[in-house]
C-alpha cells in the first residue's frame, strides 16, 4: 500500500487538520496512560516545523453526544506538558467558535478541538458533519491508525473534501511495519494469537494460516479448538457454535501439511474466577468442574522455542486472564520470548500492548501498534476505509 505523505503537502502558513487517536483511558479526569500523546508528537513536531497550524481532533470513549465525563480537556493539558507548546482547547468539535479559533492559531500554537463524538454525525460518516469539519482546516493529515478500520466522519468523508491530504507519520510506520507481515515476511513468520474468542478474529487466523508457517493459539479461544479435539475443557470460556469451524481449521492445517498450528499442552486451571490458586493439568486432564485460566509452563516452554526461530512474528491478545497475578506467567512468558526474539516483531491489540508494557518488555520490541482493531483487519487482508482515501 502507498500512502499520501507528509512530505508531499505544502504546510506553511496554513491550518493543518490533524486527525489522531487520543482515546485514552481517564478517570477523575486523571490520564492513565499518555503514550497515544507521545505517539503523536512527532507527527505534530513535523507540522509545526514546516510552518503548519495543528488544528487537533479526536474522539474519547462512546458518547451519544456532549458528555463532560468524557471531554478531552485532560488531554490538551497534558499534550502541553509533553510538548511544550501553546495548546489552546476549543469546547466544540466544530462550528462557528472552533472555525473562530483555527482562524486566529499563531504559529507554533496548537489547537485541540473537543471530542468529535460530541458532533451528530461523526459515527454516521455524515457529509454534513464533514463540512463543519472541513471549514477548519486548509490541509488534512490522519495520524490515527486505531481508528482506520472505522468510516467516520473525521477519518473518510472529511478526507475526501481535501485535495491536500497525506498521512501521518505515525500512520505511515503502522501501514510499513504491518505490511512486513502481510506483503512479504521473512520466513519462518511464526503468529501468536490469544484473547478470548475466535468469532472475533476468525479472518485474521484464516488470513494467518494462509502466510505464517506456524500459529500458536492461547487464551480462551484455545479451548474451542481442544473442545473441538474432543478433549475436556471443563467449565472453561468456550464457543459452542465455533466447534465445527474449529474443526475445519484443524483439518485445513492437516492438509496443508507445511504449515502448523500449536495448541496448549498443559493449564492452569481453577474453580472460579476471581482466584488466587490455581493447578498446572496436561490439556487431557482438565477436571469437569474446573475452568482453565492461562497456559501452563510446558506450553509457554514450547511457544518460546518457535518464537526463538521467527524472522517475522505476530502477536495479539493474551495467552490467558493476565489481569489477575495468579495467572499473568503465561502472557507474561510469551512477553519475554517475543522481546527475546530477534527477528522483526509486531504486538498489535490492546491487551496484548498492555501485557509487554506491564512485564518491562516493551522497549525490545520492535514495533508495537497502537490500534488494536485496526491491525487486525489489515492483517486479515480486509479494507481499512480511513487508508483507502490516503491512497497515492
Amino acid at each position: 500500500m502507498t500512502l499520501r505523505t507528509l512530505g508531499d503537502l505544502n504546510l506553511a502558513g496554513r491550518r493543518v487538520f490533524v486527525r489522531v487517536d487520543f482515546n485514552l483511558p481517564i478517570k477523575d479526569g486523571r490520564i492513565l496512560d499518555d503514550s497515544r500523546i507521545k505517539a503523536a508528537l512527532p507527527t505534530l513536531n513535523y507540522v509545526l516545523e514546516k510552518g503548519g497550524r495543528p488544528v487537533l481532533a479526536s474522539h474519547l470513549g462512546r458518547p451519544k453526544g456532549p458528555d463532560p465525563s468524557q471531554s478531552l480537556k485532560p488531554v490538551a493539558d497534558r499534550l502541553r506538558e509533553l510538548s511544550g507548546r501553546t495548546v489552546i482547547f476549543s469546547d466544540h468539535p466544530c462550528g462557528p467558535e472552533a472555525e473562530a479559533m483555527s482562524k486566529a492559531l499563531k504559529p507554533g500554537e496548537i489547537l485541540l478541538l473537543e471530542n468529535t463524538r460530541f458532533e451528530k454525525g461523526e459515527k454516521d460518516n455524515a457529509p454534513e458533519t464533514a463540512q463543519k469539519f472541513r471549514a477548519l482546516a486548509d490541509v488534512y493529515v490522519n495520524d490515527a491508525f486505531g481508528t482506520a478500520h472505522r468510516a467516520d466522519a473525521s477519518t473518510h468523508a472529511l478526507a475526501l473534501l481535501f485535495d491536500e491530504r497525506a498521512a501521518g507519520l505515525l500512520m505511515e510506520r503502522e501501514v510499513a511495519a504491518l505490511s512486513a507481515a502481510v506483503t512479504d515476511p521473512a520466513h519462518p513468520f511464526v503468529a501468536v494469537l490469544g484473547g478470548a474468542k475466535i468469532s472475533g478474529k476468525l479472518e485474521v487466523v484464516q488470513a494467518l494460516l494462509a502466510k505464517a508457517d506456524v500459529l500458536l493459539i492461547g487464551g480462551g479461544m484455545a479451548n474451542t479448538f481442544l473442545k473441538a479435539q474432543g478433549l475436556e475443557i471443563g467449565k472453561s470460556l468456550m464457543e459452542p457454535d465455533l466447534l465445527e469451524t474449529a474443526r475445519g481449521l484443524l483439518d485445513q492445517v492437516k492438509a496443508a501439511g507445511r504449515r502448523r498450528l500449536l495448541l496448549p499442552v498443559d493449564a492452569l486451571v481453577t474453580d472460579q474466577l476471581p482466584s488466587e490458586t490455581s493447578t498446572t493439568v496436561l490439556v487431557n486432564a482438565v477436571p469437569a468442574d474446573r475452568l482453565i485460566a492461562d497456559i501452563g509452563p510446558a506450553t509457554v516452554k514450547a511457544y518460546a522455542a518457535e518464537i526463538a526461530k521467527a524472522k517475522t512474528l505476530f502477536w495479539n491478545g493474551p495467552m490467558g486472564v493476565f489481569e489477575q497475578k495468579a495467572f499473568a506467567a503465561g502472557t507474561f512468558g510469551i512477553a519475554q520470548a517475543v522481546a527475546d526474539c530477534p527477528g522483526f516483531t509486531i504486538v498489535g491489540g490492546g491487551e496484548s500492548v498492555a501485557a509487554v508494557e506491564q512485564s518491562g518488555m516493551a522497549p525490545k520490541v520492535k514495533h508495537i501498534s497502537t490500534g488494536g482493531g485496526a491491525s487486525l483487519e489489515f492483517v486479515a487482508g480486509k479494507s481499512l476505509p480511513a487508508l483507502e482515501v490516503l491512497q497515492a
